[in-house]
């Protein structure tokens, strides 16, 4: 359960860092994003830049977590890592559930739900 908790989240955040490319390249329509909030270009830019920063991170950690990357860090480093993203994406959840954009209400606020159950079922089985 857990081996695939962790490739449904890599595939996942993947998905979401390709998404946030395309956002980023002006291909889907920044207006979904961030609650509908953003106004300009430099908005778009600025916010993007984030959510492609935070995306790459948490697939580094999800490799890390996987085994999929090998690199010499500290398991509780990694499980604090993810204990941060659960946090964030429960964060995330209740926003998308208030965002101005009824799209971005009824796709991602289930996407970020999942992405938190998830996380919770890699932080705590033992498998």
């Amino acid at each position: 359960m857990k081996k695939t908790a962790q490739l449904f989240l890599i595939m996942l955040f993947s998905l979401s860092l390709v998404f946030h490319l395309l956002v980023l390249l002006q291909v889907i329509p920044y207006v979904i994003v961030w609650g509908g909030r953003l106004r300009t270009d430099t908005d778009m830019y600025r916010f993007e830049t984030v959510s492609i920063i935070v995306n790459l991170l948490s697939l580094l950690v999800l490799l890390l977590k996987s085994g999929m990357i090998r690199w010499r860090i500290r398991p509780l480093f990694v499980n604090g890592a993810l204990w941060a993203m659960f946090a964030l994406m429960a964060l995330n959840t209740v926003g998308n559930l208030y965002s101005g954009n009824h799209l971005e209400r009824i796709i991602f606020t289930p996407l970020t739900l999942v992405s938190a159950i998830l996380l919770l079922v890699v932080l705590l089985r033992k498998d």
